[in-house]
């Protein structure tokens, strides 16, 4: 069970913060909810039942460290069935797994990359599929990393290139 102040992941919806647990009455009697507002929209408050499946905790920063480190050994495989590709990273995203994002994120950067050398651009769906992955991972990490969502993408940078730099000098000593 969770706590007050603990930051989970809810469906779509990414990160919130749990603002408190309450019992409320309805037709089946008396349950117990967590009222959690999303950490990037101060707009809303979303009311869920203490044994929702769709929520999970954050990753902590030990967690987040790893699956950057890891990234760069992320397989990118490419579909060229435009459908098959949307279904397959629109699914990806809903699962809401960190590892999943991130291989869509890769797999559609590498892509831009390779079609910006031809002056072409991603279609709109694949960027739009590129800009949920990252808003939904990037959210994440900046929680965890206790940064801003903006400065995720820097700090990913940053931390491969440092990893990177320190294999070199490993393997020359």
């Amino acid at each position: 069970m969770f706590k007050v102040n603990d930051y989970v992941v809810y469906g779509s919806t990414g990160v919130c913060q749990i603002t408190d647990i309450v019992k409320s009455e309805y037709k089946n009697g008396e349950s117990e909810y967590y009222v959690l507002h999303p950490v990037y929209n101060n707009n809303m408050t979303i009311k869920i039942p203490v044994n929702n499946a769709f929520m999970r905790p954050v990753l902590t920063k030990d967690e987040v460290l790893s699956l950057i480190a890891s990234m760069p050994d992320k397989e990118t495989p490419w579909i060229d069935d435009m459908k098959e590709r949307i279904n397959t990273f629109k699914s990806a995203i809903k699962s809401q797994q960190d590892e999943e994002l991130i291989k869509i994120i890769k797999t559609l950067y590498l892509q831009k990359q390779e079609k910006a050398a031809v002056n072409k651009k991603l279609t709109k769906t694949d960027e739009a599929l590129m800009n949920a992955a990252e808003k939904q991972l990037y959210e994440e990490f900046a929680i965890a990393l206790n940064i801003s969502p903006d400065e995720v993408l820097p700090y990913i940078t940053e931390y491969i290139s440092q990893l990177e730099k320190h294999t070199v000098t490993d393997q020359e000593s």
